[in-house]
């Protein structure tokens, strides 16, 4: 704005000083007053061009917006990118602890599921002769107290469950039992309908004509005895 009023007052100048030599040149009482007015439209320039602000500032102070605002633009650029990138690789890590984790899951499923199959198949394929003769092992385990040996021995025996050699041997490498622990209350038997002695007892637990223990399971029964 100053500048315009500036050149305008500048231009009026110029023609207002040209009227007011032309005048004076003619001895024309005008050229008093038009000097005058030449003079006020001086002044004016003056003052324009004092209050305009010079181009190189107002060049310099929107440049220097400018790259304010460029760097202001470029850092916010960098936060977002630094900020998406950062999420990016959390949701990476998370798919890929996630895709791990169903592996394993997987994994897991399927070999349990193979077991049981396997488990299945095996089932299956045992006669029926070497499940009873389990059956009846447990039975004699848990209710008579024997041994593996006198277990064996009685499914086996023509005088007792008559059983193949082949299913009565499945029973035993089968069967999961206790076996110091029924040699003691075997041993506690003879002690309190027999009173027999401790050395007696052992004897007894470990004869191939009595009840066929090993010898460390008879020595756990006679050391627990009260």
């Amino acid at each position: 704005m100053w500048a315009f009023i500036g050149l305008l007052s500048f231009l009026a100048c110029i023609v207002f000083l040209v009227i007011s030599i032309v005048s004076a040149a003619k001895k024309n009482g005008k050229a008093k007053n038009q000097f005058l007015i030449t003079a006020a439209l001086f002044a004016i320039f003056v003052i324009a061009v004092v209050a305009s602000p010079t181009p190189a500032v107002d060049e310099a102070e929107n440049k220097g917006n400018e790259d304010t605002t460029e760097v202001t633009a470029v850092a916010t650029t960098d936060d977002v990118k630094a900020d998406e990138q950062e999420k990016k690789e959390q949701e990476e890590k998370e798919n890929e602890e996630k895709a791990i984790l169903e592996a394993e899951k997987k994994a897991k499923e399927e070999a349990e599921e193979k077991a049981r199959l396997e488990a299945e198949e095996k089932e299956a394929s045992i006669p029926r002769e070497h499940k009873a003769a389990l059956e009846k092992a447990k039975l004699y385990a848990e209710s008579m107290y024997m041994s593996k040996a006198g277990i064996y021995d009685q499914l086996t025996s023509e005088y007792g469950e008559g059983f193949p050699a082949e299913a009565a041997q499945y029973a035993i490498d089968n069967i999961v039992f206790d076996w110091k622990e029924n040699a003691l209350e075997k041993a506690k038997q003879y002690a309190e309908l027999m009173s027999m002695s401790d050395s007696a007892i052992y004897d007894q637990l470990i004869s191939d004509y009595g009840e066929k223990f090993t010898e460390e399971e008879a020595q756990y029964a006679i050391d627990n005895l009260e």
